[in-house]
């Protein structure tokens, strides 16, 4: 039996309200169908590609269950210390085995349960997801293998919303689904919402553009607890209106060395040298920025450029302002379960 696409979900800015709706976290992993059939056992990812040859560790913990023929939907996950890491999940798409299997010793991945498609040979797809969640935590009590964990669901949005708030390490945001809806393969038939969050951040450098003379992008930083510079990502949502003004102001400042602790990277298999080249300035400028999700102290992707902020003294711009990370040992204390 050939695995369904995986239900999608469309970005919404706030959670929906009244009845009928659950609420569960948004893990922060690898999306993942698991699917055994007997002695055939398999890690499905999101765009239909095989999972299991990186994550061997959870493929052998499935073919040790009793039951021989299920498909849940969930999430794969790596608790390193008290974190969840998305680079340790990375590391695993790695082409050599002996790599992988290393790998899998020392930061050992999980399985984040929270749907069910099928169970011995009954399907459960067109089922509402009220009976599907039933039948999951009934099979999920018959589990004694701690690589597999049940996520967290409530119809309470007071609860959902403590959740979003909390975002931005171990939960990436909250889907919304409704009780009553038959599992929709490959449609984007749930709602997520992910925090919207704000940081100043002190301009460290810039890139000129790969076209023109003029400013590309600007290299953001935040001051760690020694008073050292970091970098912690761009952002390149400059007006073009603004571009050739702007480059003239940051010229005046350009002075090494720009950031004084971890500094912007050299060349990449994504970019070419110029663009990898960059001017330090004074530390001078503050901007606020919107941005998403935060790995390794870094911005994971690009931020929005909200507003200047001449308002604030660069010192000021320090990690602490970043919300802090949902760790996995508040969980049961959070969720209550």
């Amino acid at each position: 039996m050939k695995a369904p696409a995986p239900m999608e979900a469309l970005l919404a800015a706030e959670l929906p309200e009244g009845s009928g709706w659950q609420y569960e976290p948004k893990w922060d992993g690898f999306r993942c169908l698991a699917q055994r059939d007997g002695d055939k056992v398999e890690l499905i990812s999101k765009n239909g590609k095989p999972l299991g040859r990186y994550f061997p560790e959870v493929l052998e913990a499935i073919a040790g269950l009793k039951q021989e023929r299920f498909l849940p939907d969930g999430e794969l996950i790596i608790p390193v210390g008290d974190a969840l890491s998305f680079d340790a999940l990375q590391l695993r798409l790695h082409p050599a085995e002996s790599r992988v299997r290393k790998l899998a010793a020392e930061t050992p991945a999980e399985l984040m349960l929270f749907d069910l498609l099928s169970l011995d040979g009954d399907d459960y797809g067109d089922r509402p997801l009220e009976e599907r969640r039933g039948a999951l935590e009934a099979f999920f009590k018959t589990l004694d293998e701690p690589k597999l964990k049940l996520s967290p669901a409530t119809t309470d949005r007071e609860t959902a919303l403590g959740w979003l708030e909390r975002s931005g390490g171990a939960l990436d945001g909250v889907i919304a689904k409704r009780l009553d809806q038959p599992y929709k393969s490959g449609e984007r038939a749930m709602v997520k919402v992910k925090p919207e969050r704000t940081a100043d951040c002190v301009v460290g450098g810039f890139r000129y553009a790969e076209k023109k003379p003029v400013v590309g992008s600007l290299l953001l930083g935040l001051y760690d607890d020694k008073g050292l510079l970091d970098h912690v990502g761009f952002t390149s949502a400059i007006p073009a209106d603004e571009r050739e003004r702007l480059t003239r102001e940051l010229e005046k400042l350009i002075e090494p060395p720009g950031f004084t602790g971890s500094a912007p990277g050299g060349p990449s298999r994504w970019r070419t040298e110029r663009t990898t080249q960059w001017q330090p300035l004074k530390p001078e400028l503050v901007v606020e920025v919107k941005y998403d999700q935060v790995t390794s102290r870094r911005f994971r992707h690009g931020t929005a450029l909200l507003r200047w902020r001449p308002d604030k003294d660069p010192k000021q711009c320090t990690f602490d302002q970043l919300k802090p990370e949902l760790r996995p040992s508040q969980l049961k204390e959070i969720f209550g379960s």
